[in-house]
């Protein structure tokens, strides 16, 4: 691995050495040519950047463009096609302007000035190492101000979402507490319901027990069944014939009766 590293690197400082006695020269951009066309990929790049940074914000460059590439590549052919047709009405609108535009005078006077600027100069002076290349060519500075206007946007976006995120901190806290008073609330509920379930058998239990001797004028035992169904007959011959023998003896069993705490 190493070995090819250095393979690569030495190959790439052979092919950064500009030919002895040549000054390097910036490309010569014609400013009043038809603007170039995009291809349907980087169409697809100008759609999805934004959104996938969004989605992204610590994203670096470099997988922001290996995760756009795959995207790409596994874009359904119909979604993809509208790219490739959008870019291919680019391109011929693009030939169709600069075919107008090689007729015009700027065209012509652009190809005459860019014969003598690209006219090679010859220097015996010194040596051009590609480490003294000036770095400050109008592509590169326009890629800087490219890439820092990226990372403003990054920044601001980085600053927005953590505030929504301080935001959402604060609501998350309030939910945890709402949702922890109303479990202790839930488990007190549970608990009392629990003691009243208990205290109910309890209490038909001890009915059951002492009345199960009794039967109703109507004939009618209690049982664990119809304990509740007896207690209310039974309540309403008390009331009708206070002084019957069957009203003396139900005063008798609840005067006796203990009942749970």
């Amino acid at each position: 691995m190493e070995s090819n590293v250095e393979s690569i690197t030495s190959n790439n400082k052979r092919t950064n050495v500009p030919p002895k006695g040549k000054k390097r020269k910036k490309p010569i951009k014609d400013q009043s040519a038809p603007r170039q066309p995009l291809s349907g990929y980087f169409r697809f790049l100008n759609d999805r950047r934004d959104k996938v940074r969004a989605e992204n914000p610590n994203i670096t460059f470099q997988d922001l463009n290996k995760v756009l590439a795959t995207e790409w590549k596994n874009l359904p052919q119909p979604q993809k096609q509208q790219y490739l047709a959008a870019a291919e009405q680019d391109r011929e609108r693009y030939l169709q302007e600069f075919e107008a535009y090689k007729q015009t005078e700027a065209y012509k006077s652009f190809n005459a000035s860019k014969k003598i600027k690209e006219t090679p100069i010859s220097t015996e002076k010194e040596e051009v190492n590609f480490l003294d290349i000036p770095i400050f060519t109008e592509e590169f500075l326009e890629h800087n101000k490219s890439r820092e206007t990226e990372l403003r946007q990054l920044r601001k976006s980085i600053i927005d979402y953590e505030q929504q995120n301080a935001i959402l901190s604060k609501h998350i806290e309030t939910v945890k507490q709402v949702i922890s008073k109303l479990t202790v609330e839930n488990s007190q509920q549970e608990a009392m319901r629990n003691s009243l379930a208990n205290h109910l058998n309890q209490l038909q239990a001890l009915l059951v027990s002492n009345f199960a001797g009794l039967p109703l004028p109507s004939g009618e035992k209690a049982t664990s069944e119809n304990i509740e169904e007896y207690m209310t007959k039974a309540l309403g011959y008390l009331i009708a014939n206070p002084n019957s023998s069957f009203a003396t003896t139900v005063k008798s069993i609840v005067s006796k009766l203990q009942y749970p705490d």
